[in-house]
This record gives structure tokens, C-alpha cells and sequence, in this order.
């Protein structure tokens, strides 16, 4: 047990069980304690100042210098009391990833002394050196002003003693350099579109927010095993590696107990997430072997994806604590399921309404109709645009992988409902039945107030399904930010939205009865749409088929999903709503592009050090131990006696030199044309290259290093195998 791989496996499994912290025996004890929630500002801020921020998460008002110095006072004196030193503004940057800069909170006296200090300053705009991240050609690299500033929307919060202030980044011209930004306008312009379609209905409605509530799939592997592969350490994933001849497929591990080690994990990770005020609620095994998941209440979409990316920090940073590595990649393990963060998503009102939740009345239910038509013609006209906003290298190796939604977006809404759209569809001005109730809007459509909750099986199959009273938008990526598919959902949905109402107000100008428009417009938008509506196995390859028929995109992979970024309709659709300038949106999908190179241009490399520095020696030095066997054979044994034996011998060194000969081969390949394809002028030609003539050869070495496993004497072979990384716990 010499080998490195099996010292490090002994270390893995003999690892102690960490000792655990005393928690209170009541979550409700410590929740939210290390936030800078209305709870704290009730006691910490006067009523006028209290006032003033809620108006400014809620309406978006602005805060008045006054103010802003008494909450900077107010945040400094609650960070003080629970231990904080420094602070910082939060940001996420478009590396995808947060970024901070920590000061302490001292001012020097001049006496040899300092005291604490902060103030409305530094609470409202920081300047951070904004050369070094992602700009996509917005920013020189020798252009260094960049600027954070407040969001009151999402409240402050302390980690590692230090406050923690969200934050937008934007350039010094203006552009914006993060994806808050845009999240909070495409926000504001659902708020906007949606509420004016709402008071249609009720003229109470003076707001309505998109709501989400994630779901984080993850795996663990133990830390020690993780080092030994620097495949995983470099790319997140491994690139080489025979199945387990054991695995998932006796679904055994899916919703089973889940081991004791990692209950601890568990506990400690929501012990840090419940005080950091984010509410994860679920937990339990997925289906793969070492595979989980974790989901919270639902929550405002702007604290929801400031509360993902907190809860990937803290996955990472407790199961270090704990001997784990988090594996957040969409496929770490090939053969086995990947991992996905569904969003489930939904729209709520100032009144409390949940606008998906079918209601018990023709008028709520004609209500939950327009927005649900709507949602489905926004599908229909910018499935492109979804597409391009879950695309990452690590998702094309998920995506139609029979374990995750394919690449055809594609919306599910169960039987009742289909049944209920092919009806209205049907329907015309004469079969409607029309009551009048006060001054309230009342259109009594046959069948409408049968629609229930829940009245429908989920298809875990669909991209995009209907589950009761929201929409669960399964194929984004467990490593991609929320904030990336909700910008381009609440984006598509207010255009739309806001079509709906031109095209109501139209109709209602042309003297048509207001009931009678929205009827029109609801039927119009249900006809239009029916081909992005599929109710089967979105996994089949019928579907893929029947989608062709139905004219839907098909994109398979990244480089090719991003083009329609540029479109005229996207570009029209960002600038309209005041989301993304048509040099943002072109310096985004720059930034989108060279990620996906230089992560596809990373595995290559890894790929080829393996291959050649790890692998290949190992197999030779297998190699050279069968021949000396073979010779030894031949001294002492007679040459039938020898013949019969040596076979299986000779025609093993035969194989691995095959294997080792086509390996590098097609290494040395690989190099050429990444060398070639590295001298390719554009980002997006780059891209397709890296695609197209690069990656083909990932499998191929991949299939010969995976045969070499099964032939190489299980003590020689250098990195730890797929049984080993599933299963020590």
C-alpha cells in the first residue's frame, strides 16, 4: 500500500468525525441574528429613517444624505456589538463569483489612538480597482475607477466579523460591471408592466415582485481524495475516470439516510445560513452517491440570488471544516447525474397575491390567465434568450444528458391546464357567460374555476414546468448565479407583459369592451404559443424530433447559444427596458465567450498533463513488469507449456500499447490544433473553434485512459478511482 492513491484513500477513511459546536436547540433563537434586518433597524434607526430605507427597497425612493449618516451610525454600532472589525461592500462581479474589500473601521486620532468609524460615505459608494475583472472591452485594463454603491434592497450581514454591505458595481462611465445591476432593472421593469396589467384587475395593486426559490444540488468528496486529483482541482470535474461498477442505478442513494458525517456538515452549513437570515428549509440525498441537495423558502428574487451565492460561499467553506470538498460543477463524474439549481419562480403582489396561484373566481382565475398566456408567449418569442442565460461549459455536459432538461426550451403546464388553454382556444365572443359585480372585472369562462392547486403530476423532465402556483426552471446551471437566468426571465416577461397591455388598450380604443380584449389578447397569445407547450418525456428522442417540427432551437452547446445575444430583437428587448445598453449586452456576451474558451482551454491542458505526466508512465512501468513476467516465463518453462501461458500476458502489453500509443497520439494533436486554434483573431470564431476542433478530442483520449484503468494493476494506477470518490464517506 505504498502507492500515493492508496495513502491518501487510508487517510480519507480513517478520518475522525469532527467535533461539533453546541447549537441552540431552537433555530427561531438565532435566525437572522448576523443581518441588518427591519428588526435591528426598528431598534437601531428612528421611525423617519426606518421609513426612509424600507421606501427605498420597496419603491425605490431615494435616501436622503441625513438619513444615510444616521444608518451608517446605526450599522456601525449593531457590527460593533457583534464583534465585526471590518467592512466591506458585496459584489458580484461578472466572474460569477463575489468579490469584497475589507477596511477596518479605525480612524487615527492623532494621539497615537484611533476609534471606530464609518459613515454615510462609506456606506453609500466605494471605489474598487475595476481593471482586473471581467469588463468585456467596457474598461481598459490600465482604467482602474470603478464604483460599488448601496443596496438597500438586500440587508446588510456579518461574516468572518466583518460587515458585509451589498452592493451594484459599475464602471466610471456608467456601464455596469456586475449582475445585481441588471437584476434589479429587469426587476423593476416586471414591477413596472406587471403592476399596470394588475390593475386591470384591482386598482390596489400598486406593486408586484418576482419571487424565487432555489434548489442547490452539490456533491461532496472527501478532501484528501479531491487533492489527489488534479483534474478536479483545476477544472472542478474529472476527465478521466471508469464508471463504478456500482453506482446510481439501483436509485438506493435518492432520498436515503443521509450518512452521519454528513448530517454534521448539514447541520453546521444551515447552523451559519439560518443566522445569516437565509431560510434553508430541505435537505436530503439526490440521486447520484454523494450527491444532495438543499432548498429554502422562497424569497424576493434580489435577496434570493444574494442568499445563493452567501450559501455556495458557505457549502465550500464548512465542509472544509468537515474533510469535504464541494463539487458545485454541473457534471463532475461522467456516467452519473449531474447537478442543477432549479429556480423556481413566481410573481407576488403588494396585496400578497401570489399572480401563478389560480384563484376560486372567473375574475382571479381570467387574471392568473393573462399572466399565465403571457408567460408562455415570452417563452415562445425569446427561448433563445433563456437559453443563451443558462449557457456555460460545465451546463453542456449536463443538458440532455437523460438526467437534466435538453437544450429545447420547452414549458410544461399539466393536463388540466392544457386542457383548459385548448379550450379557451376553441372558445369564441358568443360562448362567454359575463356578470357584473360591483365595479370589478368578472368573465365567467366554462371550466375556469375548476383549476386547483397541484391538480397535475410534475414532470421532472421539462426545462420549464408548471408546478401549482410558480414555474420551475430546471436547466440552470448548480454553479451559475440566480441573478443570470432571473435578469433574462422577469426581462422577457415584462416585454411581453407590456405588449399585452398595448395591445388590450388598443383594442379598447377601437371601442372593443375591456373584457372582451383581454379575452382576445389571452386567446391570441395561447394560439401563438401552443408549440413551445409539450407535456411527454422531454428526455425522448421523439421530442427532439417533434421540437424540430415545431420549429423550436435546438442549441446544444455554449458558443453557438450565446449568438442570439446579438440579435436585433435582444438587443431592442435589453435597451427598451432600460436593462443592458447595447454595449453592455455586447460586452457580456465578450466576457461569456472568453469564459468558455479559457475553461474549455484549461481542461485541455489538464487533460494532456495527465496523459502524458501521470498516466502513460504509470501504464509503461505496468507494462515493463508483464514483459519481465513474460521473460521469466520463457526461462523456465518448455515452449508449448510457454505458448499456452504467456498468452493472456502478451496480448495484454499488446493492448496498452494500443492504448498508449493512440493516447499520445491524439495528445499531440489535441496541442497542435489548441495552438492553432489560439492564434484565432475574435472571441466568438475562437469560441466555435474550441468547440468544434478541440473538444472532439476530450473523449477520444478519455475512452483509452479509462481502458488503461481496467488493465493496470489496481495498486499502480495514480489517481483515485470512481468507486473511491462516490463512496468513502
Amino acid at each position: 500500500m505504498s502507492n500515493i492513491r492508496f495513502r491518501t484513500l487510508e487517510m480519507a477513511m480513517s478520518r475522525p468525525r469532527r467535533q461539533m459546536p453546541v447549537f441552540p436547540d431552537r433555530i427561531s433563537d438565532y435566525y437572522g441574528e448576523l443581518t441588518f434586518n427591519q428588526e435591528v433597524m426598528r431598534e437601531y434607526l428612528s421611525k423617519e429613517a426606518f421609513n426612509s430605507v424600507i421606501r427605498a427597497a420597496e419603491l425605490g425612493e431615494k435616501i436622503d444624505r441625513r438619513i444615510a449618516d444616521q444608518v451608517a451610525l446605526a450599522m456601525k454600532a449593531w457590527a460593533l456589538s457583534k464583534g465585526a472589525t471590518h467592512f466591506t461592500h458585496w459584489f458580484h462581479p461578472l466572474t460569477g463569483a463575489t468579490a469584497e474589500k475589507h477596511d477596518a473601521f479605525i480612524f487615527p486620532t492623532g494621539n497615537g489612538k484611533a476609534m471606530e468609524a464609518f459613515n454615510a460615505n462609506e456606506l453609500i459608494q466605494q471605489e474598487p480597482d475595476a481593471s482586473s475583472f471581467p469588463s468585456g472591452g467596457i474598461r481598459n485594463t490600465f482604467e482602474a475607477r470603478g464604483y460599488t454603491a448601496w443596496d438597500p434592497t438586500s440587508p446588510a450581514f456579518i461574516m468572518d466579523r466583518t460587515l458585509c454591505i451589498p452592493t451594484i458595481f459599475v464602471s466610471y462611465t456608467g456601464e455596469a460591471l456586475d449582475y445585481k445591476t441588471p437584476l434589479l432593472k429587469a426587476s423593476s421593469a416586471l414591477d413596472h408592466e406587471a403592476t399596470a396589467v394588475c390593475r386591470y384587475f384591482n386598482k390596489n395593486v400598486t406593486r408586484v415582485f418576482a419571487t424565487l426559490g432555489w434548489e442547490q444540488e452539490y456533491f461532496l468528496v472527501d478532501t484528501a481524495l479531491f487533492n489527489a486529483r488534479p483534474d478536479l482541482v483545476l477544472s472542478g470535474r474529472t476527465l478521466f475516470g471508469h464508471s463504478s461498477a456500482k453506482d446510481q442505478q439501483l436509485s438506493d442513494h435518492y432520498f436515503g439516510i443521509i450518512p452521519e458525517r454528513v448530517i454534521d456538515f448539514m447541520r453546521e452549513f444551515e447552523y451559519e445560513a439560518h443566522r445569516l437570515g437565509i431560510p434553508v428549509r430541505t435537505r436530503h440525498n439526490e440521486v447520484a452517491p454523494n450527491q444532495f441537495e438543499c432548498a429554502p423558502v422562497y424569497e424576493e428574487v434580489n435577496v434570493a440570488v444574494d442568499h445563493n451565492q452567501l450559501l455556495m460561499h458557505l457549502l465550500e467553506k464548512v465542509g472544509k471544516r468537515h474533510g469535504y470538498t464541494v463539487l458545485l460543477h454541473e457534471k463532475p463524474y461522467a456516467g452519473v447525474n449531474g447537478s442543477g439549481k432549479h429556480n423556481n419562480w413566481s410573481m407576488s403582489t403588494n396585496l400578497g397575491d401570489n399572480l401563478l396561484s389560480p384563484g376560486k373566481t372567473p375574475q382571479a382565475n381570467l387574471q392568473f390567465l393573462v399572466f399565465l398566456a403571457s408567460i408562455l408567449k415570452a417563452l415562445d418569442s425569446h427561448s433563445e434568450i433563456l437559453r443563451a442565460y443558462i449557457a456555460s461549459a460545465g451546463n453542456d455536459l449536463r443538458l440532455g444528458a437523460h438526467e437534466a432538461p435538453p437544450a429545447i426550451i420547452s414549458a410544461f403546464i399539466g393536463t388540466q391546464l392544457s386542457e383548459t388553454l385548448d379550450l379557451i382556444e376553441k372558445l369564441d365572443k358568443k360562448s362567454l357567460h359575463r356578470k357584473s359585480e360591483g365595479n370589478g372585472l368578472n368573465i365567467n369562462i366554462p371550466k375556469i374555476p375548476e383549476i386547483l392547486l397541484d391538480n397535475t403530476d410534475r414532470n421532472r423532465t421539462s426545462p420549464f414546468a408548471f408546478t401549482g402556483n410558480k414555474f420551475e426552471f430546471r436547466a440552470v446551471g448548480s454553479s451559475s448565479s440566480c441573478a443570470k437566468p432571473m435578469i433574462a426571465l422577469n426581462l422577457i416577461v415584462a416585454d411581453q407583459l407590456k405588449k399585452f397591455r398595448q395591445e388590450v388598450d388598443q383594442l379598447v380604443a377601437d371601442k372593443v369592451e375591456l373584457e372582451d380584449a383581454i379575452f382576445q389578447v389571452v386567446k391570441k397569445y395561447v394560439k401563438e404559443s401552443k408549440r413551445i407547450r409539450f407535456e411527454g418525456n422531454s428526455y425522448s428522442e421523439e421530442w427532439v424530433k417533434e421540437a424540430a417540427k415545431r420549429g423550436l432551437p435546438n442549441i446544444p452547446d455554449t458558443p453557438h447559444a450565446l449568438k442570439s445575444l446579438l440579435k436585433k430583437d435582444a438587443i431592442r428587448l435589453f435597451e427598451e427596458h432600460h436593462v443592458l445598453t447595447e454595449r453592455e449586452v455586447r460586452a457580456r456576451y465578450e466576457i461569456k465567450l472568453e469564459n468558455y474558451t479559457r475553461k474549455v482551454q484549461i481542461e485541455s491542458r489538464v487533460i494532456g498533463d495527465l496523459a502524458i505526466n501521470h498516466i502513460v508512465p504509470i501504464a509503461i512501468r505496468y507494462q515493463n513488469q508483464l514483459i519481465e513476467n513474460v521473460k521469466g516465463l520463457k526461462e523456465v518453462l518448455d515452449s508449448k507449456t510457454y505458448t499456452a501461458l504467456s498468452k493472456n500476458q502478451l496480448d495484454t502489453i499488446r493492448e496498452i500499447s494500443e492504448h498508449i500509443s493512440v493516447i499520445r497520439s491524439q495528445v499531440l494533436k489535441m496541442t497542435e490544433v489548441r495552438k492553432t486554434v489560439n492564434s484565432i483573431e475574435g472571441a466568438e470564431k475562437q469560441a466555435i473553434a474550441y468547440r468544434e476542433k478541440v473538444v472532439p478530442f476530450f473523449e477520444q483520449i478519455r475512452y483509452h485512459v479509462d481502458k488503461l484503468e481496467l488493465l493496470v494493476d489496481n495498486e499502480l494506477w495514480p489517481l483515485p478511482k470512481y468507486r473511491e470518490l462516490l463512496f468513502v464517506r
